[in-house]
């Protein structure tokens, strides 16, 4: 890393010090929690020569992912990402608050898409009371890693929400391959 790039701090992380960070030379990049491929689509037009392995287990939002098209270098996969193999919680969560603006449930037709957990909520609902949770299976990093082939990443980019533990810890021989972990 450059000793000309300030501390990054959260939601200071743009185009400026990824293009630093990564160069044009980047080749793999995760999105693990990749929610409508907002970042996806930005990833690939940073970097042109890179594969976007994004990862979104709440089929809404896998769907509105889905919608912005078919890139050659990107590819989804429609699951968590988590500490062991097999069925495990999933928390996806849905409805929308009473009395929302037109807008807000035109964009969102089947419920709020915008957080999901693989550990149970605890202030969310406290918060947000209106939001519900279903469940979906989860998968390890180093699995899916393996059955892929792959063996370097360049950047993980994670929103997983509270969950870093468990990336972690199915993702350890992944992650010691891999140059930057975001979260």
């Amino acid at each position: 890393m450059s000793a000309s790039l300030p501390p990054i701090n959260i939601g200071q992380l743009g185009h400026a010090y990824l293009g630093q960070f990564l160069g044009p030379d980047t080749k793999v990049i995760l999105e693990i929690g990749a929610n409508d491929g907002g970042h996806t689509v930005q990833f690939v037009n940073m970097f042109p020569n890179a594969t976007i392995f994004a990862f979104e287990p709440d089929p809404r939002a896998a769907a509105k992912f889905k919608a912005h098209g078919n890139h050659p270098r990107v590819r989804l996969f429609e699951m968590a990402i988590g500490a062991a193999d097999g069925q495990a919680d999933f928390y996806v969560s849905s409805g929308l608050p009473e009395g929302a603006p037109l807008e807000i449930k035109s964009q969102y037709p089947e419920g709020w898409d915008q957080s999901g957990y693989l550990r149970a909520p605890k202030s969310h609902t406290t918060i947000w009371p209106w939001v519900k949770f279903d469940r979906v299976p989860v998968r390890r990093l180093d699995s899916w890693a393996g059955e892929q082939g792959i063996t370097k990443i360049d950047m993980i980019w994670a929103d997983v929400q509270g969950a870093e533990g468990d990336l972690v810890a199915g993702g350890c021989e992944t992650l010691a391959h891999t140059r930057y972990l975001y979260n």
